[in-house]
């Protein structure tokens, strides 16, 4: 799969090619994962979409980055500039919490780049001053003692208690989990720019394109009060929320991320 040189790092991404549509839809991901987080999505709109799915930098397959913080800024000006650089126009950006951060950016500041934005599991907001002592003790241990030893912690924040329940799906969180625990140790340079994000809420006005708001009922990372906040400052958003779901529903209802995501972009014309 390709990887391709703009703003000063090198990102991974996975390009389906051209769709029946003439239309294109990115996936950008949340902390802590990669591109892979949508396999799910990429299989089922390629043929009618052309599908990018990219890695941050500092994450998955894409170059590391010195910053102490990866701020959200950075994230955010890297989207615009693969965008650019594969001469896409306007697309669909869809992203999940860190991913969600960046497709709010792009459609409050390059209306020119966003046909529409779908957001999940995100918040326009800062870090809740609540969870930031809990996420910087964590991003300590994971820094100098590895992922391995968080990842009994983190997995109940990233997944909902039906997900991690299920003894149907314990193959599942075993692979999750060993990805979790994967991650190169430098990751903790970006969950810095996570926690020391500046809030966007009031950009959200400036949105005029589609937007559909996606919010797992059993998120407890953010909360679906968070999604709410959204669609109440967009007007022309609509709110979906996926059952059974937490901060991770692309991968844990699929099937229910697929019908929404059909609902939504066969609702806008051509």
């Amino acid at each position: 799969m390709p990887h391709i040189e703009i703003n000063g790092t090198t990102l991974y991404y996975e390009d389906t090619g051209p769709g029946a549509t003439g239309e294109t839809v990115i996936f950008s991901h949340g902390l802590l994962w990669d591109a892979s987080m949508f396999a799910a999505q990429t299989a089922h709109l390629q043929g009618r979409y052309r599908v990018i799915a990219y890695d941050h930098r500092g994450q998955g397959r894409s170059a590391d980055d010195a910053a102490t913080s990866i701020s959200m800024e950075t994230v955010y000006a890297d989207a615009v500039a693969l965008i650019e650089a594969l001469k896409l126009g306007a697309v669909h950006f869809a992203g999940l919490s860190m991913g969600g951060f960046v497709a709010m950016r792009l459609g409050a500041r390059r209306p020119d780049l966003a046909r529409s934005l779908i957001l999940m599991e995100t918040s326009a907001d800062p870090e809740p001053p609540e969870n930031v002592p809990k996420y910087r003790k964590l991003n300590f241990i994971a820094r100098w003692l590895g992922l391995g030893l968080v990842a009994g912690k983190v997995m109940p924040i990233m997944f909902s208690r039906d997900f991690m329940g299920d003894p149907a799906r314990a193959e599942e969180r075993r692979h999750w989990q060993q990805k979790l625990t994967r991650n190169r140790r430098s990751i903790w340079r970006a969950v810095n720019g996570v926690i020391d994000r500046q809030g966007v809420h009031d950009e959200l006005p400036r949105i005029a394109c589609p937007v559909l708001v996606m919010a797992g009922e059993q998120d407890t990372a953010t909360v679906p009060a968070k999604a709410e906040r959204i669609h109440a400052a967009i007007p022309q958003s609509r709110l979906v929320r996926i059952a059974k779901a937490g901060h991770s529903s692309s991968v844990e209802q699929p099937a229910a991320v697929n019908t929404a995501l059909d609902a939504f972009l066969g609702s806008l014309p051509a």
